[in-house]
């Protein structure tokens, strides 16, 4: 399998691991009742900023892994793999991983660094594609 589909594949493992980190925390400060339910009443509360912190990075992952994907895909569809799409690949997923403890941290300037590093990543992939 080529590095760039194993770290797609890892890259899904650390967002489902960022949705079960969130769904803990906000499964702990809601009522189980609304959680039960079918939710169609408004969330009776705000999240904690924790909370709400890692649903915004859980939905930020989301959103770059499906331009990483498409990056993955566009590059093997072509067959233009090799070491730029490897290094880009692994750069990407160590920046999501760094983005983690960042946005968690509330780092502002050092999250956004180490986003754009993910995002640079990724559209060196797409091009490469080309």
């Amino acid at each position: 399998m080529a590095l760039e589909l194993q770290v797609l594949a890892l890259a899904g493992l650390l967002a489902a691991a960022q949705l079960l980190v969130f769904a803990v925390i906000a499964n702990r400060e809601l009522p189980q009742s609304w959680l039960v339910g079918p939710r169609d009443t408004p969330m009776p509360r705000a999240l904690s900023a924790l909370a709400g912190r890692m649903q915004r990075a859980f939905n930020n992952h989301m959103e770059g892994l499906v331009l990483f994907a498409v990056a993955v895909v566009a590059m093997l569809g072509t067959g233009k793999q090799g070491l730029v799409t490897e290094v880009c690949s692994v750069t990407y997923l160590i920046a999501r991983v760094a983005y983690v403890p960042a946005y968690w941290a509330g780092l502002p300037w050092i999250r956004s660094a180490i986003w754009a590093v993910g995002m640079g990543a990724t559209v060196v992939m797409l091009i490469a594609a080309l």
